[in-house]
């Protein structure tokens, strides 16, 4: 091998996109997993998967040819994180992005970025991947990614891989049901422990409880009595199902992030002092690595993972 050939292919990258519910982020990232170039995008998801898929293509496409330019070699894969239930014909449970199940995601990418290696993932297992290969999942066996933000949603690792289920909807602890008395469930769109404790529920409980309008950030700070019931009443049924989950897995670690991990501190108490008492084994808790771009640097996990196995597939 020549020494050009050698330096195109020690330059080569990867592009990582990270579809979001009101933004999009794009990204190049050297074969190490540090990112290159950047851009962000709005969704507009009212408008529809058409509109997104252009204009993210777009921008994906400009970035790769800007890094090519400025580094070099070329873009070896493409990874991809969304909400939802990643099949081949379409993402399921997303329905943010109207039009979404019927987009074929990783044939779409493959064939408006000329790129053959295309991996798509849920955003929640993408996230637990970075944890894994970077972050404070690394070395533990098995393992779990706690995701908490508008919507709850865990990872398991096993042997340093996410497990994706029968259907790539392992994990979706958001459709729990909370107790016998719940007769509505997945099948009638509803997602019970979600409702209960998601982000975006919490606030709107804290705002008909205290009268003014609260994000669920304000109510772990808000000074009222009230608040605090609110706030322990709901650490506490998330901690019961996150200690059910420890029972049957028993983890070594739980990593938790997302979103309400602006009130890191409270959360990982009360997770801690459940977990302690409840579970056989306690595993350590700690929180994830990647507390802001979790999801884009999944993104790049997916498209590092699915290039070296790309690379192992074509030297048998």
């Amino acid at each position: 091998m020549d020494d050009d050939s050698s330096t195109i292919r020690a330059h080569n990258f990867v592009v990582a996109i990270d579809f979001g519910g009101t933004k999009v982020a794009v990204a190049t990232a050297d074969m190490e997993g540090s990112i290159l170039k950047q851009a962000r995008l709005d969704t507009h998801a009212s408008q529809g998967a058409q509109q997104l898929l252009e204009r993210t293509t777009g921008t994906a496409q400009a970035l790769i040819e800007r890094t090519m330019e400025e580094v070099g070699g070329q873009c070896v894969a493409v990874g991809v994180s969304t909400p939802g239930v990643v099949h081949d014909n379409g993402v399921l449970l997303s329905p943010n992005i109207p039009g979404w199940e019927q987009v074929p995601l990783r044939e779409t990418m493959r064939a408006r970025l000329h790129v053959p290696t295309v991996v798509a993932a849920n955003d929640v297992k993408a996230a637990a991947m970075a944890e894994v290969l970077w972050g404070a999942l690394k070395g533990a066996d098995p393992a779990v990614f706690l995701s908490l933000g508008t919507g709850i949603a865990a990872a398991i690792v096993f042997g340093g891989r996410v497990v994706t289920g029968a259907h790539g909807a392992s994990g979706e602890i958001g459709y729990n049901l909370r107790s016998v008395l719940d007769t509505s469930g997945a099948a009638h769109g509803r997602a019970p422990l979600e409702e209960a404790i998601g982000g975006r529920f919490i606030g709107e409980r804290a705002s008909l409880l205290l009268g003014e309008p609260l994000s669920t950030a304000e109510l772990f700070a808000h000074p009222d009595i009230r608040a605090r019931f609110l706030v322990d009443e709901t650490l506490a049924e998330l901690a019961t199902h996150v200690a059910n989950l420890a029972i049957l897995i028993d983890p070594a670690r739980i990593a938790v992030g997302g979103g309400l991990m602006s009130s890191g501190d409270v959360i990982l108490h009360a997770l801690t002092f459940r977990l302690e008492y409840a579970v056989p084994f306690p595993p350590e808790i700690v929180p994830a690595r990647f507390l802001q771009d979790a999801s884009l640097y999944g993104a790049i996990a997916l498209a590092l993972t699915g290039s070296m196995n790309a690379s192992s597939l074509a030297e048998k």
